[in-house]
């Protein structure tokens, strides 16, 4: 007998973790996703199945077979299509009843606002090397009073950090980003700054990490700890379960060494020993020959 669909026959088995009044609150929720590969498309599905009703997307890639290790978007018959056309197409494969609008152009920092409008939550799934539109992202997000997470899935662990409006440390003071600095500079402070324990560090060859086509070592296990970490944090947000924990607290789960670390680091890169470890990290690249590549990027 074929069933017809209804919110809450498919969301009848969140009862007992979130309430009738939470599930509807959340229908009405607008997540913004700008990029929807390994993050943004496992984000999607992660928001959608705890029954998000509202999304805005944008991605000006196709999927790839090059994605299959880790995009939950990346199948044989997305093969590419849009990432983020694919990923209203699956959005709406479980939730009929969704609103999904697809923003046209990458974020840029002269659209991040009009990107941002509206949110009820703002997730980061641009792609790691492309900081110029991240930082316009935040900064838009801060100026629109919206929650902003970045998540990054970092081998077999994932990162979150928050960014509340009204509290703690704004993305770029976290990351001790200057405008003067070259791309190499820039994307080492992020890469150090993202797990500052670095828990992935003992069993991840940097050697993988290519400037040329922008890609790295990454594990499906990553991705799917990191969407589940952003959907902790987006139902304690948007549903006021208790205080988050912004900026410069920091997480980081690693499913292989089976560690945990919630930390608050003072002063983010800017304390000593995130400025020792920024300063390894730099000559370790110049030494296996990967600065060069990194300082030619534009960083989007």
């Amino acid at each position: 007998m074929k069933q017809t669909w209804s919110a809450d026959s498919a969301f009848a088995r969140n009862r007992g973790l979130i309430s009738h009044e939470e599930q509807r609150q959340l229908a009405r929720s607008l997540a913004v996703i700008p990029g929807c590969g390994g993050i943004g498309s496992t984000v999607a599905e992660t928001l959608t199945r705890l029954g998000i009703g509202r999304f805005r997307l944008c991605d000006p890639d196709t999927f790839d077979i090059a994605n299959f290790n880790r995009q939950l978007g990346a199948t044989t018959f997305s093969v590419g299509q849009n990432k983020a056309a694919a990923t209203k197409a699956r959005i709406l494969s479980i939730n009929p009843d969704a609103e999904v609008d697809i923003f046209e152009q990458p974020v840029t920092a002269s659209n991040a606002d009009e990107f941002v409008s509206g949110a009820d939550v703002v997730l980061d799934g641009i792609d790691f090397f492309v900081l110029n539109a991240r930082r316009a992202l935040f900064q838009a997000a801060q100026l629109e009073g919206v929650p902003a997470m970045t998540a990054a899935p970092l081998g077999f662990s994932a990162t979150l950090q928050v960014y509340l409006p009204d509290q703690g440390m704004s993305f770029d003071d976290f990351f001790d980003f200057r405008d003067s600095e070259g791309s190499a500079d820039q994307l080492v402070k992020f890469l150090v700054g993202l797990a500052p324990r670095a828990l992935q560090r003992p069993y991840m060859d940097l050697s993988f990490i290519d400037s040329e086509s922008q890609s790295g070592p990454s594990s499906i296990l990553g991705t799917q700890i990191a969407a589940a970490m952003i959907g902790g944090e987006v139902v304690r947000l948007l549903l006021q379960r208790g205080d988050s924990l912004p900026a410069p607290w920091y997480r980081q789960f690693d499913v292989f060494r089976q560690r945990w670390v919630k930390s608050y680091l003072i002063g983010g890169n800017r304390h000593p020993i995130q400025k020792y470890k920024i300063r390894k990290t730099k000559q370790a690249f110049k030494q296996n020959g990967l600065w060069s590549g990194l300082s030619q990027l534009s960083l989007g």
